[in-house]
């Protein structure tokens, strides 16, 4: 069942976070956005980000679509005119419903999570590939006037070993999951219709996000947020893989400047390669159990459980832990840079700025 509801409220300020900055590609007056997966962990935020600021960079937001199989929840937005529709993307005549007004930016991050579509193929590539091939037809077919910019939430798993020491912006993808195989496929369509002239499009491919707040999910990864969130609450936590795997990781908040600054970029300072490694943080399971120590204690450390799991660690040997994103730097994108840091935004953003008693005992 779809469901088109209006929502009209209040807007305040807040200050810029990691990964954002001022807008650089021109857009012809107030812009109309589209947010595919709204209800997600990181749709929600950016949505929240857009409505506080009533802007994307600095030119005003006129509407904002928000698109879920989930009711996205309502947000304070002002004076922009704020819809929900909620149906899945992948579905018949949803992409078609969701660009109907042309709008003028589209953040793509509907998404099934990497352990999910791990399990189940069919499902993984119905959401991740199919609904993003719909989407993009349906932009074509709606024979816009000026090809809306797409910013589409890839990821770091659409590289597979073997890994050089540091991954560079040379290094192809060679995905060794399904869920890397999706965003590398969805990639490649995303650089054709911009090719093409039917969209503007930007690939983002982000780190893994911690700390995530909430419970956990199906993605693989989820462990790493896990073993950092759920002792700072006191609660016990699973750790199924070794001390010393390395990742790539960074913040919500930066995942929301990545996205938003994404959408300010001109195309020509992208070029014909429309994907770009975002900066992150590269620890050790070993670092992030220091960083944690110190932010709340060997209390917490102590929460942490170790339990093997062969298929988690499988999934994970196969993505990689340290890149040099020059590219993204140069294009403006921020990221914090210790995992210390890490901690203190999840803190911060998700715990008012102090620990709970029992985290902080």
């Amino acid at each position: 069942m779809r469901i088109v509801a209006p929502t009209i409220s209040h807007r305040a300020s807040v200050p810029a976070g990691a990964g954002s900055a001022a807008v650089s590609r021109p857009y012809p007056g107030p812009v109309r956005i589209v947010v595919t997966g709204a209800a997600g962990m990181l749709g929600t935020r950016l949505v929240d980000r857009l409505a506080v600021r009533g802007a994307l960079g600095d030119v005003r937001l006129s509407h904002m679509l928000l698109v879920d199989a989930v009711a996205p929840r309502v947000v304070a937005a002002g004076d922009i005119a704020v819809q929900t529709l909620v149906a899945d993307i992948a579905d018949d005549g949803v992409a078609e419903e969701a660009v109907s007004a042309r709008p003028d930016v589209i953040f793509h991050l509907a998404a099934v999570v990497s352990g999910e579509a791990e399990a189940d193929l069919e499902k993984g590539f119905r959401v991740n590939v199919d609904a993003s091939r719909r989407l993009f037809e349906a932009i074509r077919r709606s024979a816009a006037v000026r090809p809306p910019r797409v910013v589409f939430s890839s990821s770091i798993a659409v590289f597979g070993p073997p890994f050089p020491d540091v991954i560079g912006d040379r290094h192809r993808p060679a995905p060794s999951t399904s869920y890397g195989t999706e965003k590398a496929i969805v990639e490649l369509l995303l650089d054709d219709y911009t090719r093409r002239g039917v969209l503007d499009g930007v690939s983002i491919r982000l780190p893994t996000l911690c700390v995530r707040p909430g419970a956990p999910n199906l993605a693989a990864s989820g462990f790493f947020s896990s073993i950092i969130r759920e002792p700072l609450h006191g609660r016990a936590a699973i750790l199924p893989v070794p001390d010393d795997v390395r990742h790539w990781f960074a913040s919500p908040r930066a995942a929301v400047g990545f996205l938003t600054h994404a959408g300010t970029l001109p195309g020509e300072a992208l070029g014909r390669n429309r994907a770009v490694t975002m900066p992150g943080v590269s620890a050790t399971v070993a670092m992030q159990i220091d960083a944690l120590r110190r932010a709340a204690g060997d209390g917490a450390v102590s929460l942490i459980t170790r339990q093997p799991d062969e298929t988690i660690a499988r999934i994970v040997a196969g993505w990689p832990g340290r890149f040099d994103p020059r590219r993204a730097l140069a294009l403006g994108f921020r990221a914090e840079t210790s995992f210390d840091q890490l901690i203190q935004v999840y803190i911060d953003d998700e715990l008012g700025g102090t620990l709970p008693p029992r985290a902080a005992a």
